[in-house]
């Protein structure tokens, strides 16, 4: 056990060794295998980035959450025909609130996207202004940055009070907090009572640029009639969201006359839509990364065996001592194929290295507007771009390896480099 033990740490010395007398040409050889870690990582990042982005998108929205829309939010079919559907108006959404059963919570809302709101000489656009009603603030997913939600009260009132997104805080405020202050929207001025954290991700980064008010505020400043209203149902739980939404569709379709047979003249929505894009998104990362890291690697792999069989030739007399003193096949084998793998390791750590430099620098400079950016490399995308780089190693080591164990003994003792 101890002289197995002690002819690894040998072989090991020996391999480093061999790297350090040829720092230079060590560097450029493993610049390929460098670059497939940095693309391994990178894409492991990214992943695992998008991932965070989708918990944060199914916990904004709520993953126990539907919602009734003329429109469908993942898009798809028949683009006319959703523009053809007739409005779901007031009346109807509070006729299909009376009538569910399977809802633990239930709430309207109507959109106005592309507004203008001022404070002051300061104006800021894009911006989505939602009536919405004060039960919104009950759902988990409805929290404060800072501040208050409008009430029951208010909401009957029609009361000129607001909540905006943490986007408009920071482009309206400059950061500071806004209570108290007035905003103007077609001219109408509005208290701001309350601030959202910051909510949007990449699938929903509206979110941060939205004004709530309530809902009979929003029908006097843009019009009761000729637009649709959003129905937003709240499942008791995860596990009877299906329950929920075949209730749903036989609600809706029964207050909107729809007759049987007939398609669908709404949508039914959820966070769940997104993950189409999410699978696209996916796959892109997934067929640039996988291509460029095995374009790497081959490189990589080209140069490697490339190097080691220089080495051969190089240290030929070198092999001859070793076996002339005994060393056996398997001795030799084993040094170059540690040398290739040193080689490749010590590559993989640098590009891990400069991947973690690189990932951090871009997650602490875009934190404040990429929240979902994971700031280090997970722990087992660099043990795996780690493990790949010793199995590029041997293989690309093998070959040379094989052949300075296969030399024989008497003719490398000849051989003059």
């Amino acid at each position: 056990m101890k002289r197995a033990i002690g002819q690894s740490v040998e072989v090991l010395a020996s391999a480093v060794e061999s790297l350090r007398a040829n720092p230079l040409r060590s560097l450029l050889t493993s610049l390929g295998v460098m670059i497939g870690v940095a693309f391994v990582s990178l894409m492991g990042w990214a992943l695992r980035s998008l991932d965070a982005a989708w918990e944060e998108t199914l916990s904004t929205l709520g993953s126990d959450m539907l919602y009734v829309d003329k429109w469908n939010w993942a898009g798809g079919g028949n683009w006319r025909a959703a523009m053809n559907r007739k409005n779901i108006t007031i009346e109807q959404a509070e006729e299909i609130a009376v009538r569910l059963r399977t809802a633990e919570l239930v709430y309207f809302s109507a959109d106005a996207w592309g507004q203008t709101i001022a404070t002051g000489d300061r104006r800021v656009g894009s911006i989505v202004v939602e009536g919405t009603m004060a039960v919104f603030a009950q759902l988990p997913s409805t929290t404060l940055a800072d501040g208050r939600f409008f009430s029951e009260i208010e909401e009957r009132s029609a009361a000129p009070v607001a909540v905006v997104g943490d986007g408009i805080v920071q482009t309206l405020f400059g950061g500071r907090s806004p209570i108290g202050e007035t905003i103007r929207i077609r001219g109408r001025s509005f208290t701001i009572i309350g601030t959202m954290p910051k909510r949007g991700t990449i699938f929903t980064d509206f979110l941060d640029r939205t004004v709530y008010i309530p809902l009979p505020t929003f029908f006097a400043l843009y019009g009761r009639h000729g637009r649709s209203v959003t129905i937003a149902a709240k499942a008791r739980s995860t596990a009877e969201l299906d329950d929920l939404r075949d209730e749903l569709t036989g609600v809706v379709r029964a207050v909107r006359n729809v007759p049987p047979g007939a398609p669908d003249d709404f949508a039914i929505n959820e966070a769940q839509v997104f993950r189409d894009q999410v699978a696209n998104i996916r796959a892109v990362i997934w067929s640039v990364g996988i291509g460029l890291t095995a374009l790497s690697f081959l490189v990589g792999v080209i140069g490697i065996t490339n190097v080691m069989f220089v080495a051969v030739v190089e240290r030929t007399k070198e092999i001859g001592i070793r076996r002339a003193v005994g060393a056996r096949r398997s001795a030799i084998l084993a040094q170059f194929l540690v040398e290739a793998m040193t080689l490749c390791v010590a590559g993989a750590l640098v590009g891990v290295v400069v991947c973690s430099l690189l990932v951090l620098v871009i997650g602490l400079a875009a934190r404040q507007s990429v929240s979902f950016l994971l700031p280090m490399l997970p722990a087992d995308i660099v043990i795996v771009a780690v493990a790949i780089s010793v199995v590029v190693g041997i293989v690309a080591g093998f070959v040379p390896a094989l052949r300075a164990a296969r030399l024989d003994p008497v003719e490398a003792l000849r051989y003059e480099a």
